[in-house]
C-alpha cells in the first residue's frame, strides 16, 4: 500500500516503524514542514506501559528510547518552604528533540522516506496515495479543513500555562507550590537528561493577570518566574527555548475530540484525532498506541479493504482515549480548584493531588501507604517492591 503521512512527529514516526514492523511491502513517505533535527518544547514524560508497548513492536527502538532516556523515582509536592510530600511512582523523561532523532533514524534504517521541509497545504494534494496519515497535530490544518466530516470539537481550559525548562536537574518528578500576591502558581517539573528539565508553569487567569504576565515580554517574565520560584531551583533558572517560536507565549490547554477518525482515504493519529490535558503526561504514549493500532489493521490490507480497517482502527482506539480524556478533564480540574485545596493540611494536600484522578476516594489501606511513604524507610521498601514487581512484569514480557 501507498502510504503518505502529513507530520514526522512522534505520532507519524512511530506509525511509520509499526506499519513498516507489520507489513514490510508499505511505501512509506513522511511529510514534515519542519528542518531536519529541529523540535519545539523541551523533554516528553513516559512511563513503563509506552517502553512495554515500543518493545513489542520493534526492540530496538525501544531499547534506544531507554538508553537515551532518563529515569526517575519517585514524585513530591513542594508547598512554599514546607516539608516536601513524597508520593510513589516512577518514569522517564527523555528529550523530545532526541526522540524524534531517534525514531526518524529508525523509521529511515526500515525504508521510509522522510521529506522535511515539505509543508502539505491540503492533504488532498496527495493523489498518488491509497492512504494519507494526518499526524500534523493538536493544530492540524488538515483536521481543522475538514471539522464537520471529522465531528472535530475543541474546547479550552481556563488555567494558564507556560512550557519552559531549566538547566536544573529535578531529582524526580515535582510539583511546587508558591503563595504570590495575586494567588496561588505552581509548576510541573521532570528531568528529561543531564543538567535539563522540563518546567511546566501554571496559574489561573486572574493569577496571571494579576501578575502582569498579560502585558510583560518573554524574557521579563522567565526573570519574575525564576524569582518566584527560586526555593525550588537551588541557583538555576527557569529558561525559553531558543528553537521554539511559540517560546514565552501563555496559553489555556486545548482539549482535542473527533467524532469520527477516517474519512475516505484519510485517517487522524496522535494530537490531531485528541488531546488530554498534560496533567496526566498522558499524550505521547496515546499517540504511539494510536500509531500502532493503526499499523496493525492496516496489516496485509489492500486498498479495497481501507474502510474496514480504518474503522477497527477507531473501534479499538476511541473508546480507550475516551476514558483517558474524562481522567484528563478530572485532573485538570483539580488544578483549576487549587485555592481551595490549598486549605487542606500539607500531608492531605499531597494525598488530594495524588488521588485527583480518582472518582472515589482511596482506601484506609491507600491512605496509611502515603503515610508511611513520607519516611526515608518506607519510601526505600516502597521502591524496592516496585523494583521486584518490574523485574516480575518484564520476565513474563
Amino acid at each position: 500500500m501507498r502510504i503518505e503521512g502529513v507530520g514526522a512527529g512522534p505520532a507519524g514516526l512511530w506509525f511509520a516503524i509499526s506499519a513498516k514492523r507489520c507489513d514490510p511491502s508499505h511505501e512509506i513517505t513522511l511529510h514534515e514542514r519542519r528542518a531536519p533535527s529541529t523540535t519545539y518544547g523541551w523533554g516528553i514524560v513516559y512511563w513503563d506501559d509506552l517502553l512495554d508497548g515500543v518493545r513489542r513492536i520493534d526492540s530496538a527502538t525501544a531499547q534506544a528510547l531507554r538508553t537515551n532516556s532518563r529515569k526517575w523515582a519517585g514524585q513530591r509536592v513542594c508547598v512554599r518552604d514546607r516539608r516536601p510530600v513524597h508520593l510513589g511512582g516512577t518514569g522517564y523523561g527523555l528529550s523530545r528533540q532526541r526522540l524524534i532523532d531517534v525514531l526518524a533514524r529508525r523509521a529511515s534504517e526500515l525504508g521510509v522516506r522522510i521529506e522535511h521541509e515539505s509543508d502539505v497545504v491540503d492533504a488532498a494534494d496527495l493523489t498518488n496515495a491509497d492512504l494519507v496519515v494526518l499526524a500534523d497535530g493538536a493544530h492540524s490544518r488538515q483536521r481543522r479543513r475538514r471539522e464537520q466530516t471529522f465531528g472535530s470539537i475543541e474546547w479550552t481550559g481556563t488555567n494558564k500555562y507556560l512550557w519552559l525548562g531549566s538547566t536544573k536537574t529535578f531529582p524526580d518528578f515535582t510539583f511546587a507550590f508558591e503563595a504570590t500576591p495575586a494567588g496561588w502558581i505552581w509548576l510541573h517539573a521532570y528531568p528529561f537528561a543531564a543538567a535539563a528539565s522540563t518546567v511546566i508553569v501554571e496559574c489561573r487567569e486572574g493569577t496571571w493577570r494579576g501578575l502582569g504576565f498579560d502585558s510583560m515580554t518573554s524574557e521579563a517574565c522567565v526573570q519574575e518566574l525564576s524569582r518566584i520560584f527560586a526555593r525550588h531551583l537551588d541557583g538555576h533558572r527557569i529558561e525559553l527555548s531558543a528553537d521554539d517560536t511559540a517560546a514565552g507565549h501563555w496559553a489555556t490547554f486545548t482539549t482535542v475530540r473527533n467524532e469520527r477518525w477516517h474519512a475516505g482515504n484519510l485517517v487522524l493519529v496522535g494530537d490531531s484525532a485528541h488531546t488530554a490535558h498534560f496533567s496526566i503526561g498522558s499524550g505521547t504514549r496515546m499517540a504511539f498506541e494510536d500509531a500502532a493500532a493503526l499499523a496493525r489493521s492496516l496489516k496485509g490490507c489492500r486498498p479495497a479493504d481501507l474502510t474496514d480497517a480504518l474503522q477497527r482502527y477507531q473501534d479499538e482506539r476511541r473508546p480507550a482515549v475516551l476514558n483517558l480524556q474524562r481522567d484528563a478533564a478530572t485532573s485538570a480540574a483539580w488544578f483549576e480548584d487549587v485555592d481551595r485545596h490549598m486549605r487542606l493540611p500539607p500531608l492531605e494536600f499531597g494525598y488530594a493531588l495524588r488521588m485527583r484522578r480518582e472518582s472515589a476516594p482511596g482506601s484506609p489501606l491507600h491512605h496509611a501507604l502515603h503515610r508511611v511513604t513520607q519516611w526515608r524507610v518506607g519510601r526505600t521498601a516502597r521502591r524496592s517492591v516496585t523494583v521486584i514487581r518490574r523485574a516480575v512484569a518484564t520476565r513474563r514480557r
